[in-house]
């Protein structure tokens, strides 16, 4: 099993609203030539967690940081002129909280990030750091 330092939150980068389906995230990312989905679950806007890559395999979510993270999305993240913008549903809020605790009592307590803390990029469009760092 690899080791699991960080949890990496995203954001899938889609307006407020628009039901983009794990199944979908995983077409764009086949279409750029990747092997599966890059993160390892997505939270849809109604707060089902889905399974994407399996957490045995290094996701491609986080340049430089995927070897010993697990990549976690939700959908959403801008605003109809595609300007970052916290877009979570209450649902979603709800599933982020508990599945980022069950991963970090499954996987060794590691430290909750978000892609901005790696990337010049506003993914996943909160703090997610300040915002789980009690968790």
């Amino acid at each position: 099993m690899r080791e699991i330092n960080k949890i990496i939150v995203h954001c899938s980068a889609t307006p407020e609203g628009r039901d983009v389906s794990t199944d979908e995230i995983r077409q764009w990312h086949l279409d750029r030539g990747w092997s599966d989905i890059g993160y390892h679950f997505v939270v849809e806007l109604d707060g089902t967690v889905c399974d994407g890559r399996p957490i045995e395999i290094a996701g491609a979510h986080a340049r430089g940081q995927n070897a010993d993270s697990i990549g976690v999305c939700y959908v959403g993240g801008v605003d109809e002129d595609g300007e970052a913008q916290d877009t979570r549903t209450e649902e979603q809020k709800e599933a982020l909280v508990e599945l980022l605790r069950d991963l970090k009592a499954n996987y060794g307590n590691p430290v909750i990030y978000g892609h901005r803390d790696f990337s010049n990029k506003a993914c996943p469009s909160f703090d997610a750091m300040t915002e789980y760092e009690d968790l």
